[in-house]
């Protein structure tokens, strides 16, 4: 019999996409943080952007790694 109850992603997939969402989150965030006209300093303009890149690099590896509990 097939358990319909079954998620299309397992424990460690999930746990990469908050950790992925929680890095994008920071990201914006620093990027806020700027104080130079129009976020033009190293805030808004390095560190931000590379933080947002790193999230969703995690997002891409969460979505295609394969939980190793899952059967099918």
């Amino acid at each position: 019999m097939e358990n319909k109850n079954k998620l299309a992603f397992g424990k460690r997939n999930y746990i990469l996409m908050l950790m992925g969402i929680a890095v994008l989150a920071i990201g914006f965030f620093i990027m806020t943080l700027d104080k130079e006209q129009y976020g033009l300093g190293f805030l808004g303009i390095t560190l931000g952007p590379i933080l947002v890149v790193v999230g969703f690099i995690i997002e891409f590896f969460a979505i295609m790694v394969k939980d190793k509990t899952q059967e099918d």
